[in-house]
């Protein structure tokens, strides 16, 4: 019970890493508020936190906008009074060089990627520093640290949010908040799964073609970023600020000779 009765709040948490980590968050003792576009998607998580025991709240909102991210904090303050974790899980991705990008798609991933981490953190951090108490989770991605082949907008954006906690920690330290960022390497989402089928002639090649980036030559899990965001979120990651926690299978830092 890692993190007995602290609320904690997870954008995107209808699928994916999101979903994970609501159960795993439930799991160790939080009451979760799952937030996702989808509102089928949400109830399902919501849904089996329940049958495991745990506490959960579903909350529909597009933290994008202004007044929704706002919204999603104020239920989550009426149903529990408080917000001790936020969780900036949501995210989309983006496949093209430079040359090769809309306009609407480069929009629309920012948008999702730094405009949504941004509303949803500014909509929290009033009562977190009232409270002078706070936890703030960003997700990065190891590609804000090498460069990945058509992933122009992608790695633009996970960069501004690893730049971004960083500022934030500077700024809110005082009112003792924390803010770090998750790095994964590639997760076997359903996203990621979805996109190899639609994107390739041979989606099992595309898939070994990616293996080999990480050193054990596998991809990792929902769950091997939930086990992180875990961490950071519990009290066992107290002297960590500002920090980037890699989770990417060496895919950063290690090179098979």
């Amino acid at each position: 019970m890692r993190l007995k009765d602290k609320v904690t709040m997870i954008t995107g948490s209808g699928s994916g890493i999101g979903r994970a980590a609501a159960l795993l968050f439930a799991k160790e003792g939080a009451k979760v508020i799952v937030n996702d576009v989808s509102e089928e998607n949400g109830n399902k998580t919501v849904e089996e936190i329940k049958q495991h025991g745990g506490q959960a709240l579903f909350v529909k909102a597009d933290i994008t906008v202004a007044a929704q991210a706002e919204q999603l904090v104020q239920t989550a303050l009426d149903a529990y009074g408080k917000v001790d974790v936020l969780f900036n899980n949501a995210g989309i991705s983006g496949v093209g060089a430079v040359h090769e990008t809309s306009e609407e798609l480069w929009d629309k991933v920012v948008n999702v990627n730094i405009k949504g981490v941004f509303l949803a953190s500014k909509a929290v951090l009033p009562h977190m520093m009232e409270r002078k108490e706070g936890n703030i989770i960003n997700m990065s991605s190891c590609i804000a640290e090498i460069g990945l082949m058509k992933r122009s907008v992608y790695s633009a954006t996970k960069g501004a949010v690893l730049a971004l906690t960083k500022s934030m920690q500077v700024d809110y330290a005082p009112y003792n908040i924390r803010v770090n960022a998750l790095l994964p390497g590639t997760i076997l989402t359903p996203f990621v799964e979805n996109y190899l089928k639609n994107s390739y002639d041979d989606p099992e090649e595309a898939l070994n073609t990616i293996r080999k980036r990480q050193l054990g030559g596998e991809l990792g899990r929902p769950e091997d970023v939930a086990l992180a965001a875990v961490f950071l979120a519990s009290d066992e990651s107290k002297f960590m600020m500002g920090s980037p926690l890699y989770i990417d299978g060496g895919a950063v830092f290690g090179k098979m000779a």
